[in-house]
């Protein structure tokens, strides 16, 4: 297997799954700065242009952060980063789907929109500097709201580190450089924070 690596939130999200499964892949670093990603050699194979994909052995290449996680989940089921039974499973997966829906979509749709406009522009269709301002206030509340259902919880599944974390987390990181941070208030989300990033798969 051959990971497709570059900077930004999505292949963190991926390189602390695989860290977490103690995995090691052969790494390609792409240059989303320079545009490596929008050349015919990367997305004809990943159409959508994104980072991480993750080239399967047999040629297959795959995309996504939810996709990739899965099919090393299948492969390689132990430590477990979505769980050991069918509710485990399922329950990692709605917490992804919440946190990826509400937060970081939200986030990284309100950073394009605002301080990445001078770099996102040209390569993608964009909404404008205020709907940036409303998404980046729409995530805020989100993450809020997500911080009061936690409480009394170590990690977002209960006592499972899951995919779930690996998706908060590396935003959360991102976050606090485009100036997105952790709201003062969200109390459970800073415990959090700081208890993820004990994990190896912090560093990743």
């Amino acid at each position: 297997m051959k990971l497709y690596n570059s900077i930004g939130p999505n292949p963190k999200v991926v390189r602390m799954v695989i860290a977490e499964k103690g995995l090691t892949i052969d790494t390609v670093t792409i240059d989303l700065m320079g545009g490596e990603n929008r050349q015919p050699a990367y997305s004809d194979r990943v159409p959508t242009g994104g980072t991480p994909a993750l080239e399967l052995d047999n040629g297959l290449m795959l995309a996504e952060i939810t996709a990739i996680a899965e099919y090393l989940e299948d492969i390689a089921p132990s430590p477990p980063i979505l769980g050991t039974s069918p509710e485990e499973r399922a329950e990692a997966r709605m917490w992804s789907r919440r946190i990826d829906l509400y937060i970081l979509e939200p986030m990284t749709t309100g950073f394009r929109c605002t301080e990445g406009r001078p770099l996102f522009l040209p390569r993608m269709m964009l909404l404008s500097e205020g709907a940036g301002a409303e998404l980046k206030a729409h995530a805020r509340a989100k993450l809020l709201w997500l911080d009061a259902l936690m409480a009394g919880r170590t990690w977002v599944c209960g006592d499972r580190f899951t995919l779930a974390d690996c998706l908060l987390y590396a935003f959360m990181e991102f976050g606090a450089t485009v100036g997105q941070p952790i709201p003062p208030e969200a109390t459970w989300v800073t415990d959090w924070f700081a208890r993820a990033s004990e994990r190896p798969s912090a560093k990743a």
